[in-house]
């Protein structure tokens, strides 16, 4: 059986709007039933079953659907996900299809400030390989590697990042940027923490402070990070003293420090296709959005207030109405749908539809990784860090990262965000019924830290 699946954590469809590499991928229950012996027939979703009789055009595209959907349920499950049979079987997958031979090259990864980073890596080396490369160029110690993630992003016309998604461990990140075929395309090198207590880690290290101010330093240029404009007065001034850490510790207090920011979407809060911006970190999905006749506001839902949340994709049959906005005609349309605890004794679906629907989803499992093991009194170092007592391959040439110019002066067009209450009773809420019920219960992630919720919490 063949059948197409894009080579990023999605059901469907790609996170980036264009990103789209299909893989004829041979799947005959081969892989299921390696899995099975290696983890036993409980832990794996149920195959989905063949039909004897040929199909219909109908049917073969339910069969991929299906299909794409059990490799993403098995891939998202943290115990099968960390599976090397599964994760080198997707490996060899892309590799193969894009009929790429192994060889060495030569691949650019860009900093947050643009800088270049050059390294010489294999074309058939994974996600993990290329930022210990990364890491080597740059000097940064391996004990802070697991503190950074590559992230493929669009340039968009105007300069700027959109995040298409982060690297994932069975890509191969030289074949997936230039399996694309377009210089838009970029690799990118970010923190890959939400918890800014875990910055005095990075900041104790030389490199590592130079990565973390020079990210801020782009954040705030592009509107990332809110600050007024005594804060932005207070922050050049300390540019100007190059003091990165003052620099650093006035940053972590302004909203929206360390947060990711994604394309503008649509929502059904607080009611249908809201236009929307959506943001992560800080342990919550910031939502900024306009109602008629007022100006921005800003709805916060914190992780530990989400029951579950699911990704679903879908096809929308061509019609002779016009599209809502975000949702192309003909193209796949993926929607995060998560049950949110909106006051003590009430839960409410929320649904976001955003071609970034996978990322967005990606963040909430790490967040919410983040927060376990602090509960746990674990250590976040052992978290992140991949590969113990791996070798690194260390460069002859080591690259110092640049300091980024002077901060503008504010962007007087950028309206003032006013932050709604944490329980949003400033926003009028609709009845909002769940999504569709069609989808299995491995379709939807369990969250573990909404578990531990106390009235404390409300």
């Amino acid at each position: 059986m063949h059948f197409s699946i894009p080579e990023t954590e999605s059901r469907s469809g790609d996170s980036g709007g264009s990103a789209y590499v299909a893989y004829n991928i041979h799947v005959n229950g081969v892989l299921h039933c390696r899995l099975r012996k290696e983890y036993g027939a409980n832990v794996l979703p149920a195959f989905p079953p063949k039909k004897l009789f040929s199909l219909t055009p109908a049917e073969v595209e339910q069969r991929r659907e299906q299909l794409e959907k059990y490799m993403q349920a098995v891939r998202q499950d943290p115990l099968l996900g960390s599976s090397e049979t599964f994760n080198s079987f997707l490996r060899r997958a892309q590799q193969e299809t894009q009929q790429v031979p192994t060889e060495e090259v030569s691949l650019e990864v860009l900093l947050s400030n643009g800088q270049k980073v050059l390294v010489n890596v294999l074309t058939s080396d994974q996600t993990e390989d290329v930022l210990e490369a990364v890491a080597a160029k740059l000097d940064l110690p391996d004990d802070l590697i697991g503190y950074f993630s590559l992230f493929l992003v669009r340039e968009k016309e105007d300069g700027t990042f959109s995040f298409v998604r982060k690297l994932q461990e069975f890509e191969l990140p030289y074949v997936s940027v230039t399996s694309l075929r377009s210089q838009e395309y970029k690799i990118v090198l970010r923190k890959s923490y939400w918890d800014s207590a875990y910055d005095d880690d990075v900041m104790e290290n030389r490199v590592g402070l130079n990565l973390l101010y020079a990210q801020t330093v782009s954040d705030i240029e592009r509107g990332w990070i809110l600050v007024t404009k005594e804060q932005h007065r207070q922050l050049k001034s300390l540019q100007e003293k190059v003091s990165k850490k003052e620099f650093l510790r006035l940053a972590q207090t302004l909203r929206h420090y360390g947060y990711l920011r994604f394309d503008a979407c649509v929502a059904d809060f607080p009611e249908k296709d809201c236009p929307v911006v959506v943001s992560a970190g800080n342990s919550e999905l910031s939502l900024q959005l306009r109602l008629p006749g007022q100006q921005l506001r800003e709805g916060s839902f914190r992780v530990t207030r989400m029951r579950c949340w699911r990704v679903t994709s879908s096809v929308p049959l061509p019609s002779g109405g016009t599209s809502s906005p975000g949702r192309g005609r003909g193209e796949v349309r993926l929607e995060l749908a998560f049950e949110y605890l909106m006051s003590k004794d009430r839960l409410q679906w929320v649904t976001i539809t955003s071609p970034q629907a996978i990322m967005m989803s990606i963040c909430l499992q790490s967040m919410v990784d983040e927060l376990m093991v602090k509960k746990s009194g674990g250590s976040i170092r052992k978290m992140l860090r991949r590969r113990v007592g791996g070798t690194l391959r260390r460069s002859d040439s080591q690259q110092a990262v640049k300091s980024p110019p002077l901060l503008e002066s504010p962007d007087a067009s950028r309206e003032s965000t006013v932050k709604l209450s944490s329980k949003l009773s400033a926003v009028s809420l609709r009845g909002i019924g769940s999504p569709s019920t069609d989808a299995s219960a491995s379709d939807v992630h369990g969250n573990f830290a909404f578990e531990g919720i106390g009235d404390e919490d409300l």
